[in-house]
């Protein structure tokens, strides 16, 4: 009989992958602190972002999505069912398959690799070499997509066996050998930089330099979960069988969440292509919208991970009013959150990008830029953060086509308010990422109206004097942080400087938001405030 490993406590093993995920997200933004001073926003950071883009959308759509979800189900049943004996050798099976399929996808993808910039990226030949250079950047970047999907296999049975620590910190493995080979292959790539080492110029040769230190880190990523993996008994031998029914029963797992990820993938998509227009307008978004989700993960995933089994159990039992409750409840906390955190985005996107961008190469200019973007996408993020929580609601109560048709309407009105600003407005970039909260709050409205025709979400005049009481108390906040950070500012722009301002800002804002909160009796105030102390240090 096979052996069972001891569960450990599940808020010990979250709290674990909740520690590795913080590190993970800090060394990332590290990262692209580090490219965006070597390259500056513009030509070159454009060329690798958008030549990192398709291999990084596929390892969110299936290397770290569905896939990994479904292979950990699989492996987990067969373990529990057939035994350990069985379990290595659907391992085998599947691992084998992806080597396979996806090698060949990155064949394909290779020789294809003009045509899918071309269809991503075409206002890239605006810029002499910036098309002709992102085809050869693209081509030597896909293979990362091999790597992480290995990844996350492994990283699936490890978590089948309880095994949480090494796994989830891959990731930041990958982030810190990324940007140590990266920066050293750079410099070992480019003559340029080389000849002046104090105030080092890179040119294109140092774009395939960073290239290949992120296919090392994506490499690192896999290999530092192996030794685990061979320790639980785990031995590679290579089964390709493309006929067997386990690899069309994974499939069937996948497709579901394949298809609504695909939604907003294509978004992403569309939003590049149009960005790919205006030089520097990709490497503006991507640094704005990658600090935007930051709060996002905070409040809409971590709300949205607790709603889940409490509605599924409501709906279970047959409970619609505690299923309609816990689900407002949620949306409530969560835009009580989120304002606020969008408030202090638009009033310091400024500040904040300044001093985790504004280093080498990114230029008072590029920040001006990336904090119009922030603000734009700042707009939408309380919908983002609501559509978080309603749509693992659809699933509970058996309807998840629900949201599929939604983020399909989301993807047709991106699409036509993409082309009316770059035809008729002429937003830019800022206009690109308003539509995206455009459509963020658009898609919010049509899940809320769905999910209220079958329970009690709350009426009209309830929502209306809870978010204007929100709203009044999230611009106070927003404003006392521009204030306190004006007035740190005044005394002069240093680094350090800038910093004690924004964490003075932050430091001051935070009482006066709860503050207005509870004068304007919201309700949502002490049960906030309850959740960010048990997160303290010392708590529990």
């Amino acid at each position: 009989m096979t052996p069972t490993a001891a569960q450990p406590s599940t808020r010990r093993s979250a709290g674990i992958v909740g520690l590795a995920v913080i590190g993970s997200r800090l060394f990332g933004l590290i990262r692209e602190q580090v490219f965006a001073g070597m390259f500056g926003a513009g030509k070159l950071l454009d060329v690798y972002l958008a030549s990192f883009q398709i291999p990084n959308l596929l390892r969110d759509l299936f290397g770290e999505g569905a896939l990994s979800i479904a292979f950990t189900t699989m492996f987990t049943q067969s373990w529990d069912k057939e035994g350990e004996r069985a379990a290595w050798s659907l391992a085998n099976l599947i691992l084998t398959a992806m080597i396979f399929l996806m090698g060949l996808l990155c064949v394909a993808a290779v020789i294809a690799a003009p045509t899918l910039v071309e269809l991503t990226n075409h206002g890239y030949h605006a810029i002499p070499g910036k098309f002709e250079l992102t085809v050869q950047l693209t081509r030597v970047l896909f293979p990362f997509i091999l790597f992480v999907s290995l990844a996350a296999a492994v990283m699936g049975m490890l978590n089948a066996r309880f095994i949480f620590a090494v796994p989830a910190s891959a990731s930041t493995v990958f982030n810190i050998v990324s940007i140590v080979a990266g920066v050293t292959l750079a410099y070992g790539f480019d003559p340029a930089a080389r000849a002046d080492w104090s105030h080092p110029v890179f040119t294109e040769r140092a774009l395939f330099g960073v290239s290949v230190g992120v296919l090392l880190g994506g490499l690192a990523q896999l290999a530092m979960q192996l030794p685990s993996l061979y320790g639980l008994g785990f031995r590679f031998r290579w089964r390709l069988d493309l006929r067997d029914p386990r690899l069309a029963r994974l499939w069937s797992l996948m497709w579901p969440s394949v298809v609504a990820g695909a939604a907003v993938q294509v978004n992403v998509l569309v939003n590049g292509n149009f960005a790919s227009e205006i030089n520097g307008g990709r490497s503006w978004l991507f640094c704005a919208f990658r600090l935007m989700q930051f709060p996002l993960g905070v409040f809409g995933v971590s709300l949205a991970t607790a709603t889940l089994p409490a509605v599924s159990r409501a709906f279970a039992r047959g409970d619609m009013a505690g299923f309609g409750r816990t689900a407002r409840d949620s949306l409530r906390l969560a835009w009580f959150l989120a304002l606020p955190a969008s408030a202090g985005l638009a009033f310091l996107a400024r500040p904040i990008i300044a001093l985790i961008y504004q280093h080498g190469r990114f230029s008072a200019h590029d920040t001006a830029q990336t904090a119009l973007a922030l603000q734009a996408y700042s707009v939408g993020l309380a919908g983002y953060a609501a559509i978080k929580i309603l749509t693992p609601c659809f699933y509970a109560i058996g309807e998840p086509t629900k949201p599929l048709r939604i983020s399909l309407i989301g993807i047709a009105l991106n699409l036509v308010l993409n082309l009316l600003n770059a035809r008729v407005l002429g937003f830019g970039h800022a206009g690109l990422a308003l539509i995206t909260s455009v459509v963020a709050v658009v898609n919010f409205l049509q899940l809320m109206t769905a999910l209220s025709a079958r329970v009690d979400l709350g009426g009209f005049r309830q929502w209306s004097l809870f978010l204007i009481r929100c709203l009044v108390a999230a611009v106070l906040c927003g404003a006392a942080a521009w204030e306190v950070n004006h007035l740190v500012e005044v005394l002069g722009g240093g680094l350090l400087l800038r910093a004690v301002g924004l964490g003075a800002a932050i430091a001051v804002s935070v009482p006066v938001y709860f503050g207005a909160a509870r004068l304007l009796r919201l309700d949502e105030s002490a049960e906030a405030w309850a959740m960010i102390r048990r997160r303290l240090p010392g708590n529990r």
